[in-house]
């Protein structure tokens, strides 16, 4: 009787379970698939000035290719290493973006399209814009992670952890004359504060700013002979008016998407890719999907783009902590401007501004640091130990 007394009170013992890691396969898959469409709509769009400019219609694919392999090499390196570590290393990760800026005036400057906004070294070639979003996304994550959200009540201390993003965008723009990518630069450090919780007088008086930055920027262009980017506000109020000279581009664009109709004329049959549209396998190249695929392929694609957005949502609103979190959104309010803001600029629903569709649009040096983002969202999805 005692023994049987003393077997009830003795606690079961249960085995002991390793807590298993989860990782996003759903975003990896999307990624994947957002990236095979994404050579097959470039070739589609490139092939016929790869083969008239280069004497090879797989010309501009096969770099995509290349740049996508470079591009798995920080990639799969940022997935690996933990991502709690770039939280000791933001600051000089930030540091050594604004640097690469400031070597665009040095020697190894490369001017391109009348702009100077690269940097290369022999066949090694990269836009400083591209590392300043990555500096930002970190720095903005780690002063965030350090204040905490209770701070943010506090306008003053938004603004300084907004810092990191005004100097970043303001030098962009003054030594590149980069302005779309400084507005993205802006943006990404925008959305990630008000986002943590950031006061609602933060959030009306980036409206007031950006408004009088942009006053700025046209005020001063055209008293230096530079006003172009008037020139372009002009061109999207009224593009038939200017459709010899600076609204061709909008134009053709135009008559791309319309020719489409629903469902496209089929892929590979489209003809303003014949030399019509300007950058048709870059900023343009919405314009060539809608008229290959319709309208109903083009809303296919928005909502592949929606749904890797929403699996980046479930990370950050999952991530085991604040700084991880902040990195995805960081990484998702990127994509997402540049998505947003290349279909405007497509559908002249804004000023071109010369924003490239992530993943799909040509471009090396976009690419590879994009998949850089990318394998530091799926290194804080790697630490996901629970979906809520």
């Amino acid at each position: 009787m005692e023994e049987l007394e003393t077997t009830k009170t003795e606690p079961e013992k249960k085995p002991v379970r390793r807590a298993r890691g989860y990782f996003d396969y759903s975003l990896l898959f999307v990624w994947i698939f957002i990236m095979l469409l994404g050579y097959v709509l470039l070739y589609s769009a490139s092939s016929y000035v790869a083969l008239t400019s280069y004497g090879n219609s797989f010309y501009f694919l096969r770099k995509q290719v290349f740049s996508t392999a470079v591009g798995l090499l920080p990639m799969g390196f940022c997935t690996i290493i933990d991502y709690r570590r770039w939280r000791n290393f933001a600051k000089y990760a930030y540091m050594g973006s604004l640097i690469t800026v400031f070597l665009v005036l040095s020697p190894i400057g490369i001017e391109n399209h009348g702009a100077k906004r690269w940097v290369g070294v022999g066949p090694l070639q990269f836009q400083p814009a591209e590392v300043v979003k990555i500096g930002v996304i970190l720095m903005t994550a780690y002063m965030l992670s350090k204040c905490g959200t209770h701070a943010l009540r506090n306008v003053r201390i938004c603004y300084q952890i907004y810092a990191p993003a005004i100097i970043g965008g303001v030098l962009i723009v003054g030594i590149t004359s980069n302005l779309s990518s400084a507005i993205i630069i802006f943006g990404i450090g925008a959305i990630m504060i008000i986002i943590a919780g950031a006061d609602k007088k933060f959030a009306l008086s980036l409206v007031a700013l950006g408004g009088l930055f942009l006053m700025v920027i046209l005020i001063a262009g055209a008293a230096m002979g530079k006003g172009f980017r008037f020139s372009r506000i002009m061109v999207w109020l009224n593009p038939e008016e200017y459709a010899d000279s600076g609204g061709y581009q909008v134009m053709q664009g135009l008559y791309a998407i319309g020719s489409g109709g629903l469902f496209g004329k089929g892929l590979g049959n489209s003809a303003q890719k014949l030399g019509f549209v300007p950058e048709a396998t870059n900023d343009m190249i919405f314009s060539i999907i809608c008229e290959e695929l319709g309208i109903f392929g083009a809303i296919c694609i928005i909502l592949l783009f929606i749904f890797m957005i929403r699996r980046m949502r479930v990370v950050a609103c999952n991530a085991p902590n604040f700084f991880g979190s902040m990195i995805v959104i960081g990484v998702m309010a990127q994509i997402s401007m540049q998505v947003v803001l290349n279909i405007a600029v497509v559908t002249n629903s804004m000023p071109n501004t010369g924003v490239s569709l992530p993943f799909i649009s040509y471009g090396g040096t976009s690419l590879v640091f994009l998949m850089a983002e990318m394998g530091l969202v799926f290194s804080v999805s790697k630490s996901v130990k629970k979906i809520r």
